[in-house]
């Protein structure tokens, strides 16, 4: 975000704050495959063309197909494939994305991931998997093409002839054993770069195991509900910013209900174009004791209002904070998902930003941050995952990195977790018709000091729903 948009939600504009903290770049902790396998044993071969083949372009194109020279029928959503490549730099972030593929793009993924054992060609790879409406593979199919590519968030330039997987000369379909592949954590197809191997790595979706661990699935009654602070949250009703001057938080204005099987909490806002008539929320954790891991949540941004003319500077949240001690204090940290559906802050329309923040002087104003930003509609339901390791910050929306923010933005203290709906100002919609906007937040998630992928979040989330748990606290205090 713009650095000098407006103050972060310290203690002494408000009493809450929070926002999920980050993580590098597809450090998930998953060791490198095994270093070669057999076509013949397994029956996975890849095949591989490029539709990018200078040795620097905008963006690197990988074409693939996976095809079954085995007898047995393959379930594609237990095979997962390795393009290999050197980042253009150590804090260079990737996007990924599927321009076409005969078995539809919404059924394949691609995440990022660091290799154990950086060599000249290759210290990163790109992991490709498929949902189970990818369906099988018969024996003698193929997947038929799928037209992928990854570039750098910047968009930069990056440079391709040093990238282990790449083959320039390769235009068309044909074997390439520089690209891997394993079946439910067997490595069946080519050679992984050397020195990263032969340890079989983990299942992507396993849970971590017995780390810390705070899972909410927020099945309360109202606000009202003992078991919402026995449980650590406290609603706010205290008065002050950030927002509308004036403004109140409601804690009324937070509920639960039922939806699609799961209980979901409601955070209203509303307002009548005044201050007085305005009505903030938030809830939040009462205690500073989250740092460093993986923090999740799925939210529902809302682009326009429940009732009521619509044009409010809005501002829908998921953040971690703690308080600022001191001017420009070295020790404050603040991470945040913040989509604003009617823009604010100079943006014209809706943008969806993630912040990481280091420090801040309120008067005269100075800020020191890093953030990321898509300009585009965040409407509807979002798997928003943050995660801090000892090296970066690292986000991801829906699955796919978001950004990644440097050492420079590492807390150095615990922080809260928070959720908040507030009005930046009263100019968006200058009418006095009342009017209120909704964010709905499914679950929250936090795992103590380790590094989870999207999907490493989803399987916690479903054990803990088919355990029948819709709580659970074991991080330390402090």
């Amino acid at each position: 975000m713009n650095p000098a948009r407006r103050n972060p939600r310290s203690s002494g504009l408000r009493t809450a704050a929070a926002s999920a903290a980050a993580v590098a770049l597809a450090a998930t902790g998953l060791a490198a495959l095994p270093s070669s396998a057999s076509a013949a044993a397994d029956g996975i071969v890849v095949q591989y063309r490029t539709s990018a083949s200078g040795a620097s372009a905008d963006q690197s194109e990988p074409w693939l197909k996976v095809r079954n020279a085995g007898s047995a029928s393959v379930p594609l959503s237990g095979v997962k494939v390795r393009y290999y490549f050197k980042a253009d730099s150590p804090s260079a972030a990737y996007r990924f994305a599927c321009s076409w593929a005969v078995k539809g793009c919404a059924n394949i993924t691609g995440t990022f991931g660091t290799l154990a054992n950086p060599t000249a060609t290759a210290d990163r790879y790109l992991e490709i998997g498929f949902t189970a409406g990818a369906g099988s593979l018969a024996p003698g199919a193929d997947t038929g093409d799928m037209q992928l590519r990854f570039h750098q968030s910047s968009w930069a330039s990056l440079v391709q002839s040093d990238d282990y997987s790449f083959g320039p000369d390769r235009t068309a379909y044909g074997d390439w054993s520089k690209v891997t592949a394993h079946v439910s954590g067997a490595t069946v197809w080519g050679e992984a770069p050397g020195g990263n191997g032969p340890t079989d790595p983990p299942d992507p979706t396993d849970p971590p195991g017995d780390a810390p661990t705070l899972f909410d699935d927020f099945d309360y009654s109202s606000h009202t509900d003992p078991r919402i602070g026995a449980n650590g949250w406290s609603v706010r009703s205290n008065s002050g910013g950030p927002g509308v001057p004036g403004a109140t938080w409601d804690p009324a204005n937070v509920t639960f209900a039922s939806q699609s099987g799961n209980s979901v909490m409601n955070l209203e806002t509303s307002t009548a174009g005044t201050g007085a008539s305005t009505e903030h929320t938030e809830i939040l954790t009462k205690s500073m004791k989250f740092k460093n891991g993986t923090y999740a949540s799925r939210v529902k941004f809302s682009d326009a209002p429940r009732s009521g003319p619509d044009g409010d500077r809005i501002v829908q949240t998921f953040f971690t904070i703690n308080d600022l001690k001191a001017p420009m204090a070295d020790d404050y940290a603040e991470y945040d998902f913040e989509y604003l559906p009617n823009g604010g802050w100079g943006e014209p329309a809706n943008i969806l930003y993630t912040t990481s923040w280091e420090t801040y002087r309120p008067d005269p104003w100075e800020a020191v941050n890093a953030h990321s930003e898509v300009r585009a509609s965040y409407a509807g339901w979002h798997d928003l995952v943050v995660t801090i390791d000892d090296h970066r910050i690292t986000y991801n929306v829906d699955g796919q990195h978001f950004g990644t923010h440097g050492a420079a933005y590492l807390p150095e203290r615990p922080m809260s977790i928070n959720f908040n709906q507030w009005l930046i100002d009263l100019q968006g919609q200058p009418s006095t018709t009342p009017r209120a906007y909704d964010q709905q937040v499914d679950y929250v998630l936090h795992v103590k000091d380790q590094v989870l992928t999207p999907a490493q979040v989803n399987a916690m989330v479903g054990a803990y729903r088919g355990a029948g748990t819709s709580f659970e606290d074991t991080v330390p205090a402090g």
